[in-house]
């Protein structure tokens, strides 16, 4: 537990002390805020009164939204273990006494709680709306439970792609690739017809998933999903880094 507080604190620092790190916050909120904007000035068209509310179709029924994720996550994640191969200390790292999940989980951990702090700015959008309109907190709660959710999922890809490779682009597009396959099983549920594949590929469906968390539909399932997911490929990076970290 010490070993992967450790790795945690000296992640979070490099974050919040790297200029990329504030290049992504400020690319981030600008292109949510204008995201934002748009669907606003939409739903206040008399055509669209029937469309839903800002928040729902925020939380992940716009394809902004995951093009968003699409470019982030990658970002964040790229340059976590992929540096440290690259540059070598990856070998000092292991000689400290740390086994290797405590790397990869202090690694994620810190590349979740960054994660989460760009998302935080955006409750400010929940207040604006609240200051012209009645807001319904709950689905509110449940849309940021599922961008927590899902981020845990796709950050947990990017670590797998930086602990495969020494390259930190190689990784952003390794990750960048995993996650986009993720999101596209929405396109599989459109294409089956055999009932039993499709009720499959619906739990799988994160549109779904968020649709329903946005719509304020709380079901375990879909975190079950994310959990199991996250831990799968956080094993995987575990894995990968024990059978590189001498070469």
């Amino acid at each position: 537990m010490n070993g992967t507080l450790a790795i945690l604190r000296r992640e979070l620092r490099s974050y919040f002390v790297s200029p990329l790190a504030y290049v992504v916050m400020t690319f981030f909120l600008l292109l949510n805020g204008v995201v934002f904007t748009i669907i606003v000035d939409y739903l206040n068209r008399p055509e669209a009164s029937a469309v839903g509310s800002p928040l729902t179709i925020f939380f992940g029924q716009s394809l902004f939204f995951w093009l968003i994720l699409l470019v982030v996550c990658p970002v964040l994640t790229m340059r976590l273990l992929a540096e440290e191969r690259k540059s070598g200390t990856i070998e000092v790292l292991m000689t400290a006494p740390v086994t290797e999940t405590q790397v990869v989980v202090g690694k994620f951990l810190a590349s979740w709680i960054f994660y989460a702090a760009l998302w935080l700015p955006t409750v400010v959008y929940a207040g604006i709306l609240a200051h012209y309109h009645e807001v319904d907190w709950g689905p509110v709660a449940a849309g940021y439970l599922g961008i927590l959710g899902l981020g845990s999922l796709f950050l947990s890809v990017g670590v797998f792609a930086s602990a495969v490779t020494r390259s930190q682009v190689v990784a952003a597009l390794f990750a960048f690739t995993g996650i986009f396959l993720l999101w596209a099983t929405t396109f599989l549920d459109y294409l089956v017809i055999d009932p039993v594949l499709k009720k499959v590929i619906g739990h799988v469906n994160l549109v779904d998933h968020m649709a329903e968390l946005g719509s304020g539909i709380v079901d375990s399932r879909h975190f079950v999903y994310y959990l199991s997911v996250t831990v799968f490929f956080l094993f995987l990076s575990s894995r990968a880094l024990a059978a590189n970290k001498w070469r």
